[in-house]
Parts: structure tokens; sequence; C-alpha cells
């Protein structure tokens, strides 16, 4: 059996093939923006916890001071 795809056929096949392909540049776009945002939000966490410690660690030193006296 021999099937003859007419010219329409491949017409649609050209244009999902094309629809995909946007659609996969779209999520693969969107997925390297998102990843761009957790990674500075992973920096912004990584100061903030860092200045925490130094924040406690200058309590210490006061409280040691204020003892002191």
């Amino acid at each position: 059996m021999i099937v003859n795809f007419d010219t329409e056929f491949w017409i649609q096949i050209v244009v999902y093939a094309g629809s995909f392909a946007a659609a996969w540049g779209a999520v693969t776009t969107r997925i390297k923006y998102l990843e761009q945002k957790v990674d500075k939000h992973n920096q912004v966490i990584e100061r903030v916890y860092r200045v925490e410690e130094s924040t406690k660690s200058a309590h210490h030193r006061i409280d040691e001071i204020k003892e002191g006296h």
C-alpha cells in the first residue's frame, strides 16, 4: 500500500515543526531566566547569612566590653 501525501499535509507538518521549535525555544529561554533569578536569590541568602554571623560576633564583643566595665 502506497500512501500519497499531498502538499497540504507537508505544509501542516512544517507548521507543526515550527510551532514546536518556537515553543521549545520559549521554554528554554524561560528556564534560563529562572535559573538566573535563583542564582541571584542564593547569592543574597549567602550574603545575609554572613551579615548575621558578623552581627552575632559584634554583639558578643560588645557584651564582653560591657562586662569588663
